[in-house]
């Protein structure tokens, strides 16, 4: 039994490190795409932020630690085995870790799902009507909502600023100074002040900045306040969501308490957040879509407030589907979205469930097997 308990723990630890790995550049991906920070002042921010949504989830998680020990998903006598956490960890992890080597954001909760399905569909036990209710619904709706509400809140957002009188110029940063060019209709960029074009090494570097003044306040400053705020409110979301889920796998054995738990597979997290995080932190910062300050604030704002509200009422939803769903809103209302990519991250999330339940199926009748 104690080396069943081990082997938990273990799994439990690579799937939270996995999740950090996967999803610590979710929370800041607009940060890094908008070019506001580094990608190393980005993920740090992440890790910190994500980890004090991993503390909350102390009082704010029980709902979903319940519901992801597999109660009421699986027969009983199926999820009170430790080996099913093993086989829900191991499997889960394995999905997560490969998606990142490919540079794709996928949901860890996808992974766990998944698992848990290809283990009661193995040991012949699981509540399809459950898994719809409690898992499949909330994991649809979400990302919907969030590419919708991130479309509307962008589009409200611009017009206020329209009204406000703010504006927005493009510039490229000399020294310390951000100093205004301007586009001709062949493309040429030039400084506004002296007419120098731009090479093309300089002209990447140009971004959008906004020209105008909020209750008296610099209108980019302002900006830049709510961006990080909302990036950090999203990583703190989170943890919140993601921390409570793999902290059942523990908590499922008794192994160790929850408290503890949740504590452990939030360093975990932080960890994986900070050693593992470039490859996605480039697609979701730059391949999804091309946006400016304003769009990156307005999908962040979408993906913080869905995601904690969710895990408010204890539901399952995915930060990664919600992350993404905004910024797929944010492509389609500017219409700089990269569909190509936007298809293969679709296509990964069409088929995480499916491997994760494969491999959970496979470690289930393995481990049932060799014990």
């Amino acid at each position: 039994m104690t080396a069943v308990l081990i082997a938990v723990s273990i799994a439990a630890l690579l799937l939270a490190f996995a999740n950090g790995a996967n999803d610590n550049a979710k929370g800041v991906a607009t940060l890094i795409g908008s070019r506001l920070v580094s990608l190393r002042c980005a993920v740090v921010y992440a890790a910190i932020t994500t980890m004090l949504g991993s503390v909350a989830a102390i009082w704010l998680g029980a709902e979903l630690v319940a519901k992801f020990k597999g109660k009421g998903i699986v027969d009983d006598a199926i999820w009170q085995q430790p080996v099913f956490a093993a086989c829900v960890g191991l499997a889960a992890a394995a999905t997560v870790l490969v998606a990142t080597r490919l540079s794709m954001p996928i949901s860890t909760t996808h992974s766990m799902v998944g698992a848990i399905v290809g283990i009661g569909v193995a040991a012949s036990g699981l509540r399809w009507a459950a898994v719809w209710d409690k898992f499949f619904k909330p994991l649809l709706v979400a990302p919907l909502a969030a590419m919708a509400l991130a479309l509307a809140v962008y589009v409200v957002l611009r017009a206020v600023r329209r009204r406000l009188r703010v504006t927005h110029e493009t510039c490229v940063c000399i020294g310390r100074r951000y100093e205004p060019v301007t586009v001709s209709g062949d493309g040429v960029l030039a400084m506004q002040t002296t007419g120098v074009e731009l090479t093309a090494d300089e002209a990447a570097n140009c971004r959008q900045r906004y020209r105008g003044r909020v209750a008296g306040v610099e209108a980019q400053g302002v900006l830049n306040a709510a961006h990080l705020l909302t990036a950090g409110a999203l990583s703190f979301a989170r943890g919140l969501n993601d921390t409570p889920k793999v902290a059942a796998l523990l908590v499922a054995v008794e192994f160790v308490g929850r408290v503890s738990s949740l504590l452990a597979v939030g360093v975990a997290i932080a960890v994986g957040g900070l050693v593992m995080v470039r490859r996605v932190a480039q697609t979701m910062s730059f391949r999804i879509t091309e946006m400016n300050d304003g769009q990156a604030f307005s999908a962040n704002a979408v993906a913080a407030a869905l995601v904690t509200t969710a895990s408010l009422h204890g539901l399952p939803v995915s930060t990664t589907h919600v992350s993404c769903g905004a910024l797929f809103g944010i492509g389609a209302a500017n219409r700089r979205a990269h569909w190509a990519v936007v298809g293969r991250v679709a296509l990964a999330w069409v088929t995480t469930l499916p491997v994760a339940a494969l491999l959970g199926y496979l470690a289930w009748v393995m481990l049932v097997s060799a014990g």
